[in-house]
């Protein structure tokens, strides 16, 4: 009986140390991210999730001394999670459009990403209603881009929906779409420097479809602004180090920020 009680006692000790070298209240965050936005963000074939952006979140995290989860979610999902309190914050590069910024806070952005349209190489368009009648233009839900299709074009031009960028790519190669709208960061690095993109062209300048508004950041709900400051000053911190770009040149060679300048 003394020696299970001596045994006993011992694991109880144990679980008291171990305990009491853990937070005793270590703050807990969700984050939801696209997945599927290559080279910011992707799920390998082991599951895996990785990218640019998941990398930046989980440096974030660390400098907040927050344990992080980070859920991958159709970008259309993301905001509605997050209303929905299944969130804490969406690490994702979100555009600060009106209705957008009427439902959720924007933390500083995160990079500065131009949008352009992606035609064959061997057309050319006038980026008008006359030009675009009738023209297919394949579009990721509830993105900018859409939005800003719709309401210029939106009553001359095909729109065809799709969940993810990739899904896009897949019909403009096989030539079953005219055009794309979308980050000209992103174009490059995933079709227009690939084999299935060799003969398609950037057109039409450099587009901000963010409302008017540059830069993409990542967000949080109205009542979470404490939260935002402290994401904010944990990725100051993280670009002020060039940490920012050392992280960015594991996935792309274009800086993302004005301020990555500093760290050459």
């Amino acid at each position: 009986m003394k020696r299970k009680l001596n045994w006993l006692g011992g694991l109880i000790a144990t679980a008291f140390l171990i305990g009491g070298m853990l937070p005793a209240n270590a703050e807990k965050l969700v984050l939801g991210n696209e997945g599927s936005y290559p080279p910011f963000s992707m799920v390998s074939a082991d599951g895996t999730l990785t990218g640019f952006e998941p990398g930046l979140a989980r440096e974030m995290c660390k400098r907040m001394n927050a344990e992080c989860e980070i859920v991958v979610m159709d970008f259309k999902a993301l905001i509605p999670a997050l209303l929905q309190n299944k969130l804490d914050a969406v690490a994702t590069q979100t555009k600060p459009l009106p209705e957008r910024k009427a439902k959720v806070l924007f933390g500083r952005p995160i990079l500065f990403n131009p949008d352009s349209y992606v035609i064959p190489k061997d057309k050319d368009y006038t980026f008008t209603k006359e030009g675009l009648k009738g023209v297919r233009i394949g579009l990721q839900r509830s993105s900018a881009q859409a939005k800003y299709i719709t309401e210029k074009f939106g009553d001359v031009v095909e729109i065809v929906s799709y969940d993810n960028p990739d899904q896009i790519r897949l019909d403009l190669a096989s030539g079953r779409l005219d055009m794309s709208l979308g980050p000209k960061i992103s174009w490059t690095n995933e079709f227009l420097s690939k084999p299935a993109g060799k003969d398609w062209k950037f057109a039409g300048g450099d587009l901000w479809t963010g409302g008017g508004e540059q830069g993409s950041s990542w967000i949080a709900r109205k009542d979470s602004g404490e939260l935002v400051d402290r994401m904010n000053k944990a990725l100051d911190s993280i670009i002020a180090d060039c940490t920012f770009t050392k992280l960015r040149k594991q996935f792309m060679d274009v800086a993302l920020l004005p301020e990555e300048a500093a760290c050459k």
